[in-house]
């Protein structure tokens, strides 16, 4: 098993071209995609989610492994529902085990014929696209965002459009936004006609010249680093105050850890202020990546903390609330959950492990949020770097650019750790 050990600078500097936001590059190649878009979108992620979309869109083949890619399962179970043909869409393991019953169960209730190649409720699926008529759909709006945005982007080819109202909490409300203003911006008619209810008009979309933003995501590693870092001077290009994605709320955020964000043409500086709070309190209903990022920056500053509105963790790449206790529990911190949507600190500590390597459980988030830990501890590994491919594939890179020092590791003898040390406390 391949594993990166690090040398960390003394302070981090320099500019970082960002990856393009793959939220938004895998939202407009399936609109595009729909509106029979004669102009390709520029500037699109180069991440490994949205190289199987561009894939699947373009060659229309019946079979179609999206491997790891969750966005991109949902995301093409709704559009193949609607582009007349066979096909059958597979992904890794994981995949298979991450359900996808809710969205199939709203396709076939607008007459979509999708049946389960194995496992009722799970991937693969074997799907004949073809015209649907469109309704009213009632949802929870606690699901997966992806879901929503899904059935919303295949309202406009529906012979009568689309209705979705949400009952109960409304989880990730930015990223339904965010859809919505794509939509619109591809000449869509989509809106909120009431706080739960989304309507969608019959209106076909639009082709359109389109260049994708920066990715605020991937920005949040730079923050963290900054907050880590003895001395931090970053610019990071290509981002916007009024930017579509939701993640950029997370210069907010990190602004009370002490990362000051200056906008300029190029993009935004980060620059530490030296202010941290006592605690952090923060509901990250409407930020859930940004959850691992803020976990691990917060124990390594030892700052108190109580995050909520974590409930679609759980259904990630991986269970991420138990990867988090997990793998801070390797690093001397003791994370506790409520309900599985709360992951709270208040200070538990445990004896860290001499050399501590940190599982990424095929989750491109596990890998960039724990790498800035070695900045505080410097004998720590991160296993199976690779998968940052998913949505960053020059993160190492950029990090060799401020001075991290990156060595791979193969066959390495490592000390026994005790059952105590190795496995996770409730």
């Amino acid at each position: 098993m391949k594993r990166y050990l690090f040398t960390t600078p003394s302070s981090v500097k320099g500019t970082i071209k960002l990856p393009a936001s793959k939220s938004i590059s895998n939202r407009v190649l399936i609109i595009n995609a729909l509106g029979k878009g004669t102009y390709p979108p520029e500037n699109l992620s180069d991440c490994d989610d949205t190289k199987v979309l561009i894939q699947a869109i373009a060659q229309g083949k019946q079979l179609i492994n999206i491997m790891a890619a969750g966005t991109a399962m949902r995301f093409l179970t709704a559009y193949l529902s609607v582009i007349p043909g066979e096909r059958t869409i597979t992904g890794t393991e994981r995949m298979q085990q991450r359900p996808i019953q809710i969205l199939v169960n709203a396709l076939r209730a607008l007459n979509a014929t999708i049946d389960y190649a194995d496992t009722e409720g799970f991937p693969p699926l074997h799907i004949q696209g073809g015209v649907l008529e469109g309704k009213e759909l009632t949802l929870q709006g606690n699901i997966s965002s992806q879901y929503i945005s899904a059935l919303l982007m295949i309202g406009p080819v529906l012979k009568n459009g689309l209705t979705v109202r949400l009952s109960g909490e409304i989880i990730s409300r930015p990223y339904i936004n965010l859809t919505l203003r794509l939509m619109n911006d591809f000449g869509a008619e989509a809106s909120w006609t009431a706080a739960d209810t989304i309507y969608v008009a019959p209106v076909p979309y639009k082709s359109l010249q389109f260049t994708v933003e920066s990715d605020w995501s991937a920005a949040s590693y730079w923050y963290q680093l900054a907050a880590l870092a003895p001395e931090a001077d970053l610019v990071l290009t290509g981002l916007f105050h009024k930017s579509y994605q939701g993640d950029s709320r997370g210069a907010e955020v990190f602004s009370r850890l002490g990362v000051q964000t200056e906008y300029i043409p190029q993009g935004i500086r980060l620059r530490k202020s030296g202010d941290l709070p006592s605690r952090l309190d923060e509901d990250f209903i409407d930020i859930p990546d940004l959850a691992q990022t803020f976990v691990v920056t917060c124990a390594l500053l030892n700052i108190p903390f109580r995050f909520t509105g974590l409930q679609s963790l759980k259904i990630k790449e991986t269970d991420r609330i138990a990867a988090l206790r997990t793998e801070l529990k390797k690093l001397g911190y003791l994370i506790s959950e409520e309900n599985d949507s709360v992951l709270f600190w208040n200070g538990e500590r445990c004896k860290p492990q001499a050399i501590p390597v940190i599982h990424t459980y095929e989750d491109h988030r596990m890998a960039m949020a724990f790498a800035p830990a070695a900045l505080r501890f410097p004998s720590i590994r991160i296993a199976e770097p690779q998968v940052v491919t998913k949505s960053y594939p020059t993160y190492w890179d950029h990090l060799r650019q401020v001075g991290f020092g990156i060595r791979i590791e193969t066959e390495i003898k490592f000390p026994k750790q005790t059952d105590s040390s190795a496995s996770l406390e409730n």
